[in-house]
């Protein structure tokens, strides 16, 4: 498991429910959307079960196969 950063310097703000600014979001892809997530996806897993290791079985591979016209 990866160590704790150091987050003291990350920007801060408080506000209280429905005073909240709405600010434009990050354009990421969603490749990168799930990139940033999925640290916290896996500590999740290890959470529930501590045993639980990430499949190194790609499942996002696959092929079509079409019939000849």
């Amino acid at each position: 498991m990866k160590s704790m950063r150091d987050r003291s310097h990350y920007p801060v703000r408080k506000t209280s429910l429905g005073n909240e600014r709405h600010d434009e979001p990050v354009p990421l892809s969603p490749a990168a959307r799930v990139a940033l997530v999925w640290p916290l996806t896996v500590q999740a897993w290890q959470f529930k079960e501590p045993a639980f290791r990430e499949s190194r079985l790609r499942r996002d591979v696959v092929r079509t196969l079409r019939g000849g016209r």
